[in-house]
């Protein structure tokens, strides 16, 4: 792809050298301790003195870059005869931050650095980098060569570098010429960093020890942090990559190691890997580390390993990620019909990490909690969480390392895709649990349209021009409505024809296009998916059957508005999509043939099959379209009907979608509030986990708004008695292996809304120990019976727990134990849980944030978290603020559940003080909860109101 394709420019400020190729210009420092040593070289046969004197608030900062042309090469790398030379020197970059200072007067092309974007004059051809790694302090020198090629004549070289935020310029007196391959050479010093991205160093304990490691996150923008590098996805090239280290630490990297040697001077091991393919900087990784692992080979020669700490490996923690991580080369090598492209796939478990993991092209990287799995102690659940985090970073060896986004714009591209992907491939691992047809549409569907209902949510393209923006693309938005958008197998070409490279949106609606023609549907797809992707939200499609006298009953008014939480932020709404729709006509004993009907206007009227007083509508069949359905208060009143009666007429999918469809339009106020409460009646007689599933959800929604409420009981007494006779129909949970899964189903039913009954359960053993019985819990059920302990029992329970937590080596048992802790009822307790887990190294640093959330889920530290959370912003931003989702999971966790007005205006005094940086994770939260707020206001008296009258009532 031509690097033109990508929008250019510079940041600001830049880097330069002055002698008789370049001129000066002007560095920002990064610390005044840092300095710049200036090398002497001859090269062919003359000497050159490169020397570049800067001035920025009084410290001085000398630089030189040794600049070499490749012998006039072409663009295939063979050399052509030429009478240029290359000028010579060499740079060690120790630089420091400080402000710019000159003219900001002159013109962007001549200063490049003020722009945001690389220009696209040049683009790297391979990268030849070399590290010394010092263990023992933390820092690292290195130095890379750079081969370059001209695309367009120019004196600039610009570059993304770790010494400050801003560009690294190269400025020369004399221009490069296009079709020619140069050579950058490039020296430089930096720290390991604690800070989870970069290169950045990590920790565990083994027997008594404090063992360290390091390992690379370079994704989004973070590989700058490392290396000078052009640090844009578009700008592929190959990588040879040389690590030196300390013999008693192992060393991985992308590739397999190639040649190995020991230092006869200090006996330090010097590792160089094979040469990668093309890729993006941000998919480059490697890793010093004193790991073990475990291997298993697939069929066509691949070796896979799974590195980790060596306790881990011995008890066969990494097992089950391994033998799944096998079976999905093989899968998706037959489904995308082409082949993993790398000899090797190495899974590196790491004690912390800022993402569940990351899929670097031959050694992702995840954290402990996402690979590692014990088999006696670990839940179904946990399972089957982990199951999707391997599946997913496994689809990425294609979707994203294969074939990566243009631009951060078109993240989705990747995102979206494996995220679809991990239903697809959980369903192929284990197909009764039935993942792709069902639970897509509640763990996927339905989370994803809470978000996207909101004002402040984003189209899933959208434009991003500096770095500060990139932020805002990495959300459940990308990730997960794409994936909704996404039941089509018509991939494989769309790989084939971007391999190695690059794509844009644009190239996939290609490719669906020409697909749609060759079947003889002339649909242009980018048209009507740019109204998808281009728009933010979805719309609600409200269907009523015709009454009026000029047409029969057989007609129906079909009618499109952008769907959004409170009525009076809907006003002067002009946006509109193209929806595929399908409609069903059913009675009391049947359903007939599906229609589909494509609505393009505000209101429209179709013809579909005859329809009778008790004829019933139903919309969206299976939920396969990316919009809510309402109806007529007609319509629902037999559809409640059907489902009370016989609610098998009915798909399973459909029900589940009823019920999130009814509780998020009364929640908006397109429906009365009795609605959904009285849909949801029919539950005692459901028998499939999906409409369970859906309805959890939405009551867990009302739960965060009406647990402080005088009235509560009212709402808790009205869920159980859905739930009781289904819950004793079940019986107990027994320990099962792991991989059933019938547990998966069973412990989805018990971990729901069942919790008054469990605390009747275990209040019978826990005066017999409940401390001495906790080996003895099912592992589905042991969060749930953790947490009620703690919030039953006294201090001493609370101990014990603690005491658990620092003892386990299971990496699920632990993050139970310490969501346990946040359940207690005890504010001292609470307290003392929040200060220790920022203050001292007791709790894991990943842990922290979900400490903080679950305190808040607690009714009795909810003003406790939401207190902590403000009074610590300024480290907890500073922590975490870079780490993508890590700020926008710990704003959302502790704004949630404030409903009130005095919360309301806490929050607001919070965003106008503090609120710079949070991206936008806080206007988010601030929607909620004005959300929140106005349901309280207009909607709750409504609401208990119907839960005082009988069943019998009628809707509304």
């Amino acid at each position: 792809m031509g690097l033109n394709d990508s929008s250019p420019g510079a940041m600001r400020n830049g880097r330069g050298l002055s002698d008789q190729w370049a001129e000066s210009v002007v560095v920002r420092p990064r610390t005044t301790e840092r300095h710049i040593t200036v090398h002497k070289r001859l090269v062919l046969g003359f000497a050159l003195s490169i020397l570049t004197l800067i001035i920025v608030t009084a410290v001085a900062v000398v630089l030189s870059v040794r600049f070499e042309e490749c012998g006039g090469r072409d663009r295939d790398g063979a050399t052509r005869q030429s009478g240029s030379r290359g000028a010579g020197g060499s740079a060690r970059l120790n630089g420091s931050r400080g402000e710019r200072t000159g003219d900001r007067g002159d013109e962007e092309a001549a200063q490049p650095w003020r722009n945001s974007r690389l220009p696209g004059s040049v683009r790297p051809r391979h990268y030849d980098l070399r590290l010394a790694v010092y263990m023992d302090n933390f820092t690292f020198s290195g130095e890379v060569s750079i081969e370059l090629e001209c695309i367009n004549a120019t004196r600039f070289i610009n570059l993304n570098n770790f010494i400050s935020d801003t560009m690294y310029v190269v400025v020369l007196h004399r221009e490069m010429k296009p079709m020619r391959v140069y050579r950058l050479n490039v020296s430089f010093d930096a720290a390991i960093e604690d800070e989870l991205l970069g290169f950045f160093r990590s920790s565990y304990t083994l027997q008594r020890e404090r063992r360290y490691l390091a390992v690379t996150q370079f994704s989004p923008i973070h590989a700058r942090k490392a290396f000078p590098c052009f640090d844009e996805p578009v700008y592929k090239a190959t990588f040879s990559l040389t690590l030196r280290h300390d013999p008693q630490y192992t060393s991985l990297s992308n590739m397999p190691v190639e040649s190995s040697s020991l230092s006869d001077e200090d006996g330090w091991v010097t590792n160089r890997f094979a040469r990668t393919p093309r890729m993006s900087t941000y998919y480059l990784a490697w890793a010093v580390c004193n790991f073990t692992y475990r291997e298993t080979q697939t069929d066509s020669g691949v070796t896979i390993r799974l590195y980790a700490r060596p306790d881990a490996i011995s008890s066969g923690a990494g097992d089950y990620a391994l033998h799944i991580t096998k079976r999905l080369l093989g899968f998706y090598q037959d489904y995308f019909k082409v082949q993993y492209s790398l000899p090797k796939l190495d899974l590196l478990a790491v004690p912390k990490h800022p993402y569940a993991a990351m899929e670097n092209w031959g050694l992702s990287v995840f954290v402990e909690q996402k690979i590692l799995l014990d088999a006696e102690v670990s839940s179904s659940s946990y399972q089957m969480e982990l199951t999707m985090v391997v599946v997913h970073e496994i689809c990425h060896q294609w979707f994203g390392d294969l074939v990566t986004p243009v631009w951060w714009e078109d993240v989705w591209l990747k995102e979206g895709f494996a995220h679809f992907f991990e239903y697809v491939g959980t369903d192929f691992l284990f197909p009764k649990w039935n993942m792709e047809k069902q639970r897509f549409l509640t763990d996927v569907l339905h989370e994803v349209m809470l978000l996207d209902g909101l004002r402040s949510s984003h189209p899933i393209s959208q434009e991003v021009e500096q770095a500060t923006d990139i932020n805002r693309v990495f959300d459940w938005i990308a990730y997960k409505k794409v994936s909704s958008c996404s039941h089509q197998s018509l991939l494989v070409d769309y790989l084939l024809s971007h391999m190695y490279s690059n794509a844009a949106r644009d190239d996939l609606w290609s490719k669906l296009s020409q697909a749609m023609r060759s079947e003889g549907r002339d649909i242009d797809i980018g048209e009507m998916m740019d109204r998808w992707t281009l728009q933010m939200g979805y719309p609600v499609v409200t269907i009523s059957k015709d009454q009026s006298e000029q047409l029969p009953t057989h007609y129906i008014t079909v009618a499109q508005e952008h769907f959004l939480y409170g009525q009076e932020i809907r006003n002067n709404n002009s946006l509109q999509w193209q929806v595929p729709l399908t409609v069903a006509v059913g009675n009391a004993s049947t359903v007939c043939s599906e229609s589909l009907i494509w609505i393009n206007n505000k209101t429209e009227t179709h013809r579909i099959g005859q329809m009778h007083e008790n004829t019933w509508l139903l919309g969206n069949i299976n939920q396969t379209g990316y919009f809510r359905v309402n109806y007529d208060l007609q319509n629902w009143k037999l559809l409640i009907q059907q489902l009370h009666n016989n609610p098998q007429i009915i798909s399973v999918g459909n029900r589940a979608g009823l019920i999130d469809d009814a509780f998020n339009l009364a929640r908006a106020g397109y429906l009365p509030q009795g609605v959904p409460l009285q849909l949801i009646g029919y539950l005692p007689e459901e028998t499939s986990f999906l409409p369970w599933h859906a309805a959890s959800r939405a009551l867990y929604q009302l739960d965060k708004l009406l647990d402080r409420t005088d009235e509560y009981s009212l709402f808790s007494d009205y869920v159980l008695k859905q739930v009781a006779s289904r819950y004793h129909q079940m019986g107990w949970p027994t320990n099962g292996h792991l991989g059933n899964e019938g547990n998966v189903l069973q412990a989805s039913y018990q971990t729901e809304y069942s919790n008054e009954k469990l605390i009747t359960i275990l209040t019978l053993g826990l005066s017999d120990g409940f401390m001495l019985c906790l080996c003895r819990i099912p592992p589905n059920i042991r969060d749930i019976v953790y947490c009620t302990g703690v919030s039953l029992m006294d201090e001493d329970v609370w101990e014990f727990i603690w005491m658990k937590f620092h003892s386990s080596n299971a990496v699920s048992e632990k993050k139970i134990l310490l969501e346990a802790l946040t359940c207690s009822d005890n504010t001292f307790l609470l307290n003392r849980l929040l200060n220790l887990s920022l203050t001292s190294d007791l709790v894991p640093e990943q842990d922290v944030i979900d400490v903080i959330i679950h305190v808040g889920r607690n009714p009795q530290g909810r003003n406790l978290a939401w207190k902590y959370f403000r009074e610590k912003w300024d480290v907890l931003n500073a922590r975490y603020g870079e780490a993508l989702f890590m700020n926008s999971k710990l704003i959302s966790g502790v704004t949630e559940f404030l409903n009130t007005e005095k919360e309301l205006s806490e929050l607001k005094d919070f965003i106008q003080s503090s609120g710079v940086g949070a991206g936008p994770a806080l206007p988010r939260a601030l929607e909620i909860v004005e959300g929140n707020v106005r349901w309280h206001r207009l909607y709750r008296r409504q609401f208990y109101q119907w839960l005082r009258k009988p069943p019998s009532s009628a809707l509304g």
